[in-house]
C-alpha cells in the first residue's frame, strides 16, 4: 500500500481499493500496531489510533485535504500518487 506521508511515529496510506469495503475516500492510517480508516471528511470509518496521535492526524488531513483528494482521484484513475509533505 503506497505510503502517502509520515509523522511523529504515524504513517499514512492511501490505495486503489477495487470493490473495496469502504467506498467513500479514505487514508489507512497507522501507529505503533493501532490502525484507523479515516474518510477524507474526518469520519472514522474503522479502528483507532492513541487519542493524542488521532488529533495530529486530523489536523494533517485539514490542511493537505485538496492533496488528499487529488491522490484519490489519481489512484482512481490507475495513476501514480504523489507524497504529501509531513507535519512538522
Amino acid at each position: 500500500m503506497p505510503v502517502l506521508s509520515m509523522f511523529f511515529g504515524i504513517i499514512v496510506r492511501m490505495y486503489r481499493e477495487i470493490g473495496g469495503r469502504h467506498n467513500l475516500p479514505h487514508i489507512h492510517a497507522e501507529f505503533s500496531g493501532d490502525e484507523v480508516v479515516v474518510a477524507l471528511d474526518g469520519t472514522v470509518l474503522e479502528g483507532l489510533l492513541p487519542r493524542n496521535k488521532m488529533r495530529l492526524l486530523l489536523a494533517w488531513m485539514e490542511i493537505h485535504h485538496d492533496e488528499l483528494e487529488a491522490n484519490w482521484s489519481l489512484l482512481e484513475r490507475g495513476e501514480q500518487f504523489f507524497r504529501i509533505d509531513p507535519l512538522s
